[in-house]
């Protein structure tokens, strides 16, 4: 963490530019997330984003985790305009359950709590938007790899484990649709 924060210094005192982001798609599953992107060179930037859900909704429904997903990035024209690809790793811990998605396998949450942590990495394409001096508007999706360690309970409240093991998930690992604050 605090190389982090010394590259933010030196890059403060450089006059790189550096932004601040809000994953929309988070906000709408009431997860707070911020991100923090830093010019590299003229076409790389870093991206550090994090996510935090620690709420329980009525009927003891629950997506509570914690995630960070740092993201490496090339720019085909100048950083924060336009195209860019990049390579991104996640990990995340989670307590997941009582919500009713009827999509694959993830059905099984109605009736059952998740609990585990994962880890991974994956690529991503995304198109980051000018909307005036300041703020920028900007999509980005990636597929890649997560490694998922998981234990689970028969019903949202309960302790007994019924079920423990670890899944390799190949697919979609990023999804962000963003609204950008350049500081500088």
């Amino acid at each position: 963490m605090s190389l982090f924060l010394s590259v933010i210094s030196l890059n403060v005192l450089l006059g790189q530019k550096i932004a601040v982001k809000n994953n929309l798609f988070y906000d709408a599953t009431a997860t707070p997330n911020l991100a923090l992107e830093i010019a590299l060179g003229k076409k790389t930037t870093l991206e550090m984003g994090a996510g935090y859900n620690p709420f329980t909704f009525s009927d003891n429904k629950k997506v509570k985790h914690w995630l960070v997903q740092p993201e490496l990035r090339l720019w085909t024209c100048e950083v924060f305009n336009g195209h860019f690809i990049g390579i991104h790793g996640h990990a995340a811990q989670y307590n997941v359950g009582g919500l009713d998605l009827p999509v694959g396998r993830l059905e099984a949450i109605k009736d059952n709590r998740y609990q585990g942590y994962l880890y991974g990495g994956g690529i991503s394409y995304g198109y980051q938007w000018l909307l005036s001096p300041r703020w920028n508007f900007e999509f980005n999706l990636g597929g890649g790899y997560a490694r998922i360690h998981y234990e689970k309970f028969p019903c949202t409240t309960c302790g007994t484990i019924l079920d423990e093991g670890d899944y390799d998930y190949w697919g979609v690992t990023k999804a962000a649709i963003s609204l950008i604050y350049i500081i500088k």
